[in-house]
């Protein structure tokens, strides 16, 4: 085993004698981090060539990424170190050997026994190839068919690993290669990055995942297509900028590719992850071989693209060195960095030649003619290995592109030495050496057995033992629909099928499905935490229990507002009528005294889901427009039937309460009312028996007066017959004179005056019992008031009023999205409402 530290590619070739020299070609591998260009026709020994700098890398434990457009580089697998004709055997090729008139075992033997004097010229011996068999892991991957390892696209559309804000530039570059790979895949011609509204729109759909930190899949991808999570484009909304129609014919172009049962291959086996494709779990380098000779010219493009995108970002992420970290070879670059054209990959294969030498990443780039590739392009390319060529004009053209790569090459001196050049003599041109040099490249220690067919390439992969072990992913699967909840309850959590337990993390799309024109959407909040949600759903929190995000299912919302106006009634009210419901009818048939009634206004509904949150998928009727549209003037329909108010009425006292006037409240105004009118009544009594008693208590008084002037004189008028009386009686005694009739007048007075009193006596008398009397009324009637009214203020009956059919208005109809906590509980995955629908 040789010694030295560089790649042992060959010897120097002597052009003077025409012989090669005992002086080994050291090439150092650090200098390929300005990469290397090798041209040479058919039959130059190109092949060879570009297998010993694979196997030199492989032994110094460089990984490399292998594109093989014809099968020849899967011959990097077919290494033996005992040299054993049996080993040679199976991959001669049987059909030569039979045209040579020979067995299959004497083809075996034959390559064995070239194979061993080939190699010893070359000073390379078994335990080299040992070397080489334990230096790496070698595999051969078949994007698109199974017949290898097959790769997975899907992380190629995944967010890279690298920060939104410092790497916009790289970013972008990488969503306009992945969106013209994709678009090229589904038959889009070239597509102009800038006036292609196609190129347009999926480029924000991946900007707006990725500036998220969001990943997207082919899945998401269509749907986001058919319904962008972004208002406008520009200046201009979506649908004017994408009428909906075209963009759904967009992505049922995306669609069929998706549901094409060939393309299901691309979905499965090892993710489009470079680091995983450089080392195994273990740290092992590897040199990953992408046969794509059975790919359509579309599919070679698309993967290709993808791929030099998924190594540019997978290298952004790495630290700066000035070493080989990794080989990116491609062994036939026709059509993929064209001079004049720019298809997909042009532009990534560009930003690796301008970039990748910060980042220690090689690439070596392999073609037949010079003039298919950019020249201006390749002036980064520090190697240029060219080996024998066609025509004098590919000659001219290849000393143009190593002027501009190098401006001070002797022109004479290059074309000279490109003139003598035989079947596997090369021209080495190294930007690092003082010289070129030719060269003739060594014996290769693997089996060049020529292009391998796909069916070959299962037996390649158990000779490598590379079947590493790459499981297709389980597709996610939909989850069962939810029973509707009754009335005034909380949906209770619901379990998902064993299928999905698996899936379910990943169930539901990142992208909500599109919602018809015309159809609105609503989001319920998130109004419980995640322990609330267990507590609601009576679910028992585990230790162990792990959350899996949010998902969103629709459901039909409907929200009306009904006003109630009836100036009669002194009645201004509105009532809410609402229902919910996740499974409406297919046809469109709802019974909506039977959905859940919600406590829930207009203004609480969002119009924004939870950024992380996946969405179940949009069925019917809530994905047919014609079918919401009928179901809405149905539950108009509905409301105005079925709503109506009642009214509580005293209509005696014109008192009204509403729906929203509790009856304590109603019969406080209604004896407020009443007691009103009755004090009022009570005055108008009491004041008509005062204004009565008045009148007699004003006789009363006078009489009495009148009784006091004849009560005083009455006192007189005694008095004075007394006088008169006693002057008689003793006139008779004093034989005086006595004047009987004036003692009579004054007896008349006296009793005058005593009838006068007691007549006055008499009608006080009188009047106090009128008074008596009509106290006694006065009582008695504001009695009756207050009884009359105290009934009046307790006499109401109901009244139930309908609304008007234009007073029906809706508020909220539509799909309704109803959030959900996923959760693994034990062996088990359920999914626990996120919202509380409880009164």
């Amino acid at each position: 085993m040789r010694a030295q530290s560089g790649f042992y590619i060959g010897r120097i070739f002597d052009p003077k004698v025409g012989k090669t020299t005992a002086q080994d070609l050291i090439y150092d591998p650090a200098d390929l981090t300005t990469h290397a260009v090798v041209v040479g026709m058919t039959g130059s020994g190109k092949t060879g060539l570009c297998m010993d700098m694979l196997e030199e890398a492989a032994l110094q434990e460089i990984p490399a990424l292998m594109i093989d457009p014809k099968g020849d580089i899967t011959n990097a697998l077919l290494h033996f170190p005992n040299l054993a004709p049996q080993d040679f055997q199976p991959w001669v090729n049987a059909d030569e050997a039979r045209r040579a008139g020979r067995t299959v075992e004497q083809a075996g033997e034959e390559a064995a026994k070239s194979w061993q004097a080939g190699l010893a010229q070359w000073g390379i011996g078994p335990v080299r190839i040992q070397a080489l068999l334990e230096s790496v892991q070698f595999a051969v991957f078949t994007p698109g068919s199974d017949s290898g390892i097959p790769v997975s696209i899907l992380a190629s559309l995944k967010v890279p690993d690298l920060e939104w804000n410092d790497n916009r530039e790289l970013l972008r570059e990488k969503i306009s290669g992945t969106v013209t790979a994709v678009l090229g895949l589904v038959g889009f011609k070239d597509i102009d990055p800038v006036r292609s509204r196609e190129h347009i729109l999926l480029s924000n759909i991946f900007e707006h995942a990725w500036s998220q930190g969001l990943d997207l899949d082919l899945g998401e991808l269509i749907l986001q297509t058919q319904s962008p999570p972004f208002p406008k484009l520009g200046v201009f909304d979506v649908n004017t900028f994408f009428p909906e129609k075209d963009r759904f014919e967009l992505a049922m172009q995306l669609n069929n590719i998706l549901a094409a049962p060939a393309f299901q291959v691309w979905l499965e086996g090892q993710p489009l992850d470079i680091a995983g494709l450089l080392y195994t779990p273990e740290g092992r380098p590897r040199h990953s071989v992408f046969y794509i000779a059975h790919l359509s010219d579309e599919e070679r493009m698309f993967f290709v693209t993808l791929l030099f995108s998924a190594v540019e970002a997978w290298m952004r992420s790495q630290s700066g060195t000035s070493t080989l970290r990794s080989l990116v070879y491609f062994d036939e670059i026709f059509g993929y960095l064209p001079p004049t054209q720019n298809p997909p990959s042009k532009q990534p294969m560009l930003r690796m030649l301008k970039q990748a030498r910060a980042f220690g990443v090689g690439l070596v780039l392999v073609t037949q003619n010079p003039v298919d590739i950019d020249y201006k392009a390749l002036s980064n390319a520090g190697t240029w290995i060219i080996g024998k060529l066609q025509t004098d004009q590919d000659k001219q053209r290849l000393l143009d592109g190593l002027q501009g790569a190098s401006p001070d090459i002797d022109r004479q001196t290059y074309d000279k030495m490109l003139s003598s050049l035989g079947k596997r003599v090369f021209l080495l041109h190294n930007v690092h050496a003082k010289q070129p040099q030719l060269f003739q490249t060594r014996w290769a220690m693997n089996y060049l057995a020529g292009p391998m067919t796909r069916a070959q390439i299962p037996a390649l992969n158990a000779l490598a033992r590379a079947g590493l072990g790459v499981e297709p992913p389980v597709a996610p699967k939909a989850s069962p629909a939810k029973p509707v909840a009754q009335a005034g309850t909380q949906p209770a959590a619901v379990a998902v099928s064993s299928d999905q337990k698996t899936a379910s993390p990943s169930a539901g799309s990142l992208t909500r499905p599109g919602v018809p024109a015309g159809v609105n959407e609503y989001f319920l909040p998130t109004s419980l935490s995640l322990a609330e949600a267990f507590q609601s759903s009576g679910q028992v929190y585990q230790e162990g229990t792990q959350s899996q995000g949010l998902i969103y299912r629709p459901s039909l919302l409907a929200l009306a507002s009904i006003r109630f106006l009836n100036r009669a009634y002194d009645l201004d009210y509105v009532l809410l009528q609402t229902a919910l419901t996740q499974a409406p009818d297919r046809r469109g048939m709802v019974r909506w005294e039977e959905v859940l009634s919600v406590p829930l206004e207009a203004a609480q509904l969002g119009d924004r889901p939870d950024p992380q949150a996946r969405f179940a998928s949009l069925e019917a009727p809530l994905s047919d427009a014609k079918l919401v549209t009928a179901m809405e003037k149905d539950f108009i329909d509905w409301a105005f039937r079925k709503s109506s108010v009642t009214v509580r009425a005293n209509e005696i006292l014109k008192v009204f309460a509403g729906p929203d006037e509790s009856d304590a409240d109603f019969r406080r105004r209604c004896s407020e009312v009443a007691q009103d009118g009755r004090d009022a009544e009570l005055k108008k009594v009491s004041d008509t028996f005062e204004k009565k008693i008045d009148v007699l208590m004003e006789k009363v008084k006078r009489e009495e007066r009148e009784l006091d002037q004849d009560e005083s004189e009455l006192s007189q008028r005694k008095m004075e017959e007394y006088s008169k009386h006693a002057e008689n009686i003793l006139g008779m005694f004093t034989r005086r004179r006595t004047n009987i009739s004036s003692s009579m007048s004054k007896r008349r007075m006296a009793e005058k005056a005593a009838e006068d009193v007691k007549e006055s006596r008499k009608a006080i008398a009188d009047y106090q019992q009128q008074i008596e009397v009509l106290e006694k009324e006065k009582e008695a009637a504001l009695q009756e008031v207050n009884q009359r009214w105290g009934e009046l203020a307790s006499q109401s009956k109901d009244l139930s009023v309908p609304p008007a059919k234009k007073d029906v208005l809706i508020d909220a109809f539509g799909v309704a999205w109803l959030p959900y906590y996923v959760v693994s509980v034990g062996e088990e995955v359920v999914e626990l409402p996120a919202f509380d629908l409880r009164n």
